[in-house]
């Protein structure tokens, strides 16, 4: 448990960063669903409630302790993700989502909070100036079978994050160059069987959008030029809130959900692009910096991927809505609409925090 003189260096300043941006997605959320039904702005309100409390209690325990019983918890998790493909309910066209009472629960989001502990505890006793083949597939492996399990839903931008989760507990346990060439052997021959074998039409779609918009003009191709037109009409100082025509006319499509960050540029303009992402990066350059004052490899390897998980989620969305990568469905941390989402990020960035309060403990 917490005790009086942990619990004193808690790191507020971080604290304060991550209301900030939840309460930045409120208040776009709030915006962009003007008009829908549900009062959704109001569901993201309780879900940050949630998150919060979700946060402190990940305080309660030792982050040593999660690491050591990661491979039980890991183990139930592949247990949840298996049983979606029987129990799971479709939600935009992915069979990911269990139903709790009036709450959808994402495991595959729960996931990353699992296999972040799960490789901390294969990779943190490992010392040696390269990693061993052995501890490499080992990572490898415990990345690739949810990646699998999530890739059945199908959801592949899910899937996608777990990625820099293992490239970071790589990177940390030290790659030499063939290794390095093996790696990207196998991601390609990986990416050539997915094109081949595993991708749905419309998933083939959306990357070949990127490269013609016009290929898909009612579909991706349509997504990509009306979040375009939002961004751009914005200008300098925005249309103001409730006041953005694509977004309040529905011209947008999921324009609290996928591409939220639409919704600031039309809504606040340049300006208000600019404070979002100087908000955002000072978070990131907060959880980065937090590196150094982990007590052990273990807070090592969590903090720094929790920080690489972060980081690619916030630049694939962003490249996303600006028509620079493909409509993946991965949600902006913090700003999206989306319970399970927001609980994972709270949850990660308390990890972090966690692993903070502790580096002056006995270890």
């Amino acid at each position: 448990m917490i005790d009086r003189n942990v619990f004193r260096e808690l790191d507020w300043y971080l604290v304060g960063l991550l209301i900030l941006n939840a309460a930045l997605g409120c208040l776009i959320i709030y915006s962009s669903s003007q008009g829908q039904a549900g009062h959704i702005y109001l569901k993201q309100i309780f879900w940050v409630g949630v998150s919060c409390l979700g946060f402190f209690l990940i305080l309660l325990v030792d982050y040593k302790v999660l690491v050591t019983y990661s491979p039980i918890f890991f183990g139930a998790g592949l247990v949840v993700l298996a049983s979606l493909i029987f129990f799971g309910r479709i939600v935009g066209g992915a069979k990911s989502w269990f139903r709790l009472g009036f709450l959808g629960i994402q495991p595959s989001e729960i996931m990353k909070i699992l296999l972040i502990l799960m490789l901390a505890r294969i990779y943190a006793e490992f010392k040696k100036p390269y990693v061993s083949w052995a501890r490499a597939a080992a990572g490898a492996g415990a990345t690739v079978i949810p990646m699998a399990l999530v890739a059945m839903q199908p959801d592949l931008g899910t899937a996608s994050t777990y990625v820099p989760l293992i490239l970071a507990a790589l990177f940390l346990a030290g790659l030499n160059r063939k290794t390095m060439i093996l790696l990207l052997v196998a991601a390609l021959g990986l990416g050539l069987f997915g094109w081949n074998f595993a991708f749905k039409d419309y998933q083939k779609k959306r990357i070949l959008t990127l490269v013609s918009p016009s290929r898909d003009p009612q579909g991706a191709g349509y997504q990509i030029a009306q979040s375009k037109i939002a961004i751009g009409s914005g200008g300098f100082l925005g249309k103001g809130l409730k006041k953005g025509t694509q977004s309040q006319l529905r011209f947008l499509p999921a324009r609290h959900t996928d591409f939220v960050f639409s919704v600031l540029g039309e809504e606040f303009g340049f300006v208000g692009v600019c404070a979002a992402l100087a908000l955002f990066s000072v978070l990131l350059r907060r959880l980065f910096r937090s590196v150094s004052l982990a007590r052990d490899r273990a807070g090592i390897y969590i903090i720094f991927m929790v920080a690489n998980l972060l980081t690619y989620q916030f630049l694939v969305n962003v490249l996303m809505v600006v028509g620079l990568f493909p409509v993946t469905g991965i949600p902006l941390p913090f700003i999206s609409y989306g319970g399970s989402s927001l609980l994972v990020s709270f949850l990660a960035v308390g990890l972090v925090v966690n692993v903070k309060m502790r580096r002056f403990a006995n270890i």
